[in-house]
């Protein structure tokens, strides 16, 4: 019996392990044939794709950041990252906070307002949003996108802060009230302190949407001087069509993914314990 049970075990986790190995081997796979071409000429691509290069050389990434202007699209993308991912958490901390501890009327149907947002499809607001940025002379603008990716990430990161919120004793804030502090103070001296794991956690999770994000940037800039990473590797994959370079192609992907597995593993325990620390308190 203890044999079999013991067959059985092995058999279970193996059912489970090998179809997450392939499945890992699948997603890497093409991350890691994309780094080995970026060090690769136009020649070696084609001579052979799936080896090594014969030198690892720079060739391609210089070209990326002085022929095609990768340089100005970081910058740019660095901008609505950072600038949308702290401009969210001006708005939604405040607000979440106001919707779990405050209960003023209305509260509850504001905030099934916002969680009804988050089922809306956003390409149902980007034609308005179109002309809306037009009007206010916001369009083809980092600074109208910031804003855009700000609002657009309002709903979930409300959503995740006041369930964090919901499980911080009253007590703490009573005994804030006692010793003086007004409502802004415990806010920030008490809330956001308290929070922290969850505002890290939606922080991450935010700016890797905005410094991936590619639809929005599309539609709302046009000026090649304006264009985040997205849209720069985008044209540099239309040129690589006519001008052969995919070794430049493969060291701009390159260029746009390191910051975020970086990002991804030097928070990954963090994003993990926080998202289930939300699960478990929401």
């Amino acid at each position: 019996m203890r044999q079999k049970k013991s067959v059985g075990q092995l058999l279970g986790r193996a059912g489970i392990r090998i179809p997450l190995i392939l499945w890992s081997i699948a997603v890497l796979y093409p991350i890691i044939w994309m780094f080995i071409g970026s060090f690769k000429s136009n020649g070696e691509i084609y001579a052979n794709p799936w080896g090594m290069p014969d030198q690892f050389n720079m060739d391609n990434f210089v070209s990326a950041w002085t022929d095609f202007n990768i340089d100005t699209s970081v910058f740019n993308s660095l901008i609505v990252t950072v600038l949308g991912a702290i401009l969210t958490l001006v708005l939604a901390i405040p607000t979440a906070y106001a919707i779990e501890r405050l209960r003023f009327r209305g509260s509850h149907i504001l905030f099934t307002v916002y969680i009804s947002a988050m089922m809306i499809p956003m390409v149902l607001g980007w034609i308005p949003l179109f002309f809306l940025l037009q009007r206010f002379n916001l369009l083809d603008n980092i600074y109208g996108l910031t804003m855009v990716y700000a609002v657009s990430q309002l709903p979930f990161t409300i959503f995740v802060l006041t369930s964090f919120m919901s499980t911080i004793p009253k007590s703490l804030e009573e005994s804030a009230s006692m010793d003086g502090l007004s409502p802004y103070g415990v806010l920030l001296k008490i809330i956001t302190p308290l929070s922290m794991s969850g505002i890290i956690t939606v922080t991450i999770m935010n700016a890797i949407q905005f410094w991936n994000e590619y639809f929005m940037a599309l539609i709302f800039l046009q000026s090649e001087g304006n264009y985040t990473l997205a849209l720069a590797i985008d044209y540099i994959s239309n040129e690589a069509q006519y001008t052969n370079a995919w070794g430049t192609l493969f060291a701009s992907l390159t260029i746009a993914i390191i910051p975020v597995i970086i990002l991804y593993a030097i928070f990954q325990q963090r994003i993990a314990k926080g998202m289930t620390e939300g699960a478990i308190k929401g």
